[in-house]
């Protein structure tokens, strides 16, 4: 059953979530690393000032600078993404007006050298749907 799943568009797991898999590797060894680094730091603070290290005072201090890191990058990265995705979503030029002026450009240059661009849409669509493999949209627009 899973193969057939694979058949029908659905890449396998690692495939389909790789990014995210990814990305949260990297984030766990960052964490982990600013864990062993502040913990290092903090035992030599306290052993040069004659203080024993416990794990109470550790504890608030790895999660303030945690937080203060997410805090910082992460309400960052969340305004780039949301406002991408708010100029996206009200049609900036970058959006998909700029792909009608491209898709219009191409038409004209189609119909320039006599294309039937009706013909090609018309076979792309049926492509898509899957009604016609051995149509050629090239060849029977010069005919």
């Amino acid at each position: 059953m899973r193969k057939n799943l694979h058949r029908r568009g659905r890449p396998p797991f690692g495939k389909a979530y790789s990014f995210a898999i990814i990305t949260f590797a990297l984030f766990l060894l960052s964490w982990i690393g600013q864990f062993v680094t502040q913990l290092i730091e903090v035992s030599n603070n306290a052993e040069e000032h004659g203080q024993v290290f416990t794990w109470a005072d550790f504890v608030p201090q790895f999660l303030s600078a945690t937080f203060e890191n997410w805090q910082s990058e992460f309400l960052q990265l969340v305004w780039q993404a949301m406002g991408l995705a708010m100029l996206f979503y009200w049609g900036s030029s970058q959006s998909r007006e700029g792909d009608d002026r491209l898709e219009a450009k191409v038409d004209a240059l189609l119909r320039e050298r006599g294309i039937d661009v009706e013909a090609i849409d018309a076979a792309i669509v049926d492509d898509v749907s899957g009604r016609s493999k051995d149509r050629d949209p090239a060849a029977e627009s010069t005919r």
